[in-house]
């Protein structure tokens, strides 16, 4: 099997390249060009030229882990959020059908606009309240018109060990502050990009020898929490082992303490109903993956 892997650098797709490796021969590209083999493309910002890197390729599947995820900066960029989100995945779609090609992509539950208290499942209406949210759904759309074989991965709070997270943040503004402000009417499941890459790998796997498994899931970590009680988590974790933090209160606030140019949804809950039942999979407690990144970059 040959994958084609875009948005290398990304935290997801940093961890794409291990868990997708032992899979098959592994096509892994940047947007920047000079970080490619053969110099391949790998811009988003440049759709058109996406359909000649996967004619050179020729890959069996297709992983698209690139996209426009500054979400405030989205609202005054909309056309070049809408050509990484959706005009690009919709040009790797159209060739993902002409060759017969898999396509996995990554969505987002701003696709939804956060109402009420339960967890959406994957037939839920959408209402994106956000350029970032409508963009990431028209590229959904855009894929699914295509008719090509794919799965879409909607997930959300995604943190990884490599690069910035909330939790990092978080831990350096407690050791220079006595007092944090952090929002608590947000509800989500903090989702490592190393789940999310070793799911990809599983699913992957699954679908080439059921192609019906394809289609559109919800994968996350399981449990939910806000951005306060994820925040008192990393920081009574890092004190139980050993972490000096000057931080005396951590104040819960609502959403509109911090005004942001891009709306964000309040209910983040995603049902992994589906997922579970169809690929047999157990969904561990988001807690579980916070500890291993702490443990990671806390040494």
């Amino acid at each position: 099997m040959k994958i084609l892997l875009l948005g290398k650098g990304g935290q997801v797709g940093w961890e794409l390249q291990r868990a997708l490796a032992p899979l098959g021969e592994l096509v892994a590209l940047d947007h920047d060009r000079s970080h490619n083999p053969q110099g391949l493309h790998g811009d988003f910002s440049q759709p058109e030229r996406l359909a000649e890197t996967v004619a050179a390729v020729r890959p069996d599947v297709i992983v698209n882990a690139a996209a426009h995820t500054a979400v405030d900066r989205a609202e005054s960029e909309p056309e070049l959020a809408r050509a990484l989100n959706a005009t690009s995945p919709g040009v790797l779609a159209r060739c993902a059908a002409e060759t017969g090609a898999w396509l996995l992509h990554y969505s987002t539950d701003y696709v939804f606009d956060g109402s009420g208290s339960a967890a959406r499942d994957e037939d839920a209406p959408t209402a994106p309240l956000s350029v970032y949210g409508r963009t990431k759904l028209e590229g959904e759309q855009l894929i699914r018109a295509s008719g090509c074989r794919h799965l879409i991965l909607r997930t959300s709070w995604v943190y990884g060990a490599r690069g910035g997270n909330f939790a990092k943040t978080m831990l350096r503004l407690a050791a220079e502050r006595d007092r944090l402000t952090v929002i608590d009417d947000q509800i989500g499941a903090p989702t490592g990009a190393d789940l999310l890459a070793d799911l990809s790998a599983h699913l992957l796997r699954q679908v080439r020898q059921q192609p019906e498994l394809g289609g559109t899931y919800h994968a996350v970590a399981a449990g939910e929490v806000s951005w306060h009680g994820y925040a008192s988590f990393v920081i009574d974790w890092a004190r139980r082992h050993g972490r000096e933090l000057r931080v005396q209160a951590i104040d819960a606030v609502p959403t509109s303490a911090f005004p942001t140019p891009a709306q964000r949804p309040h209910n983040s809950r995603l049902s992994t109903a589906r997922l579970q039942a169809a690929f047999g999979l157990v969904l561990p407690p988001w807690q579980q993956g916070v500890e291993r990144m702490l443990a990671e970059v806390l040494g």
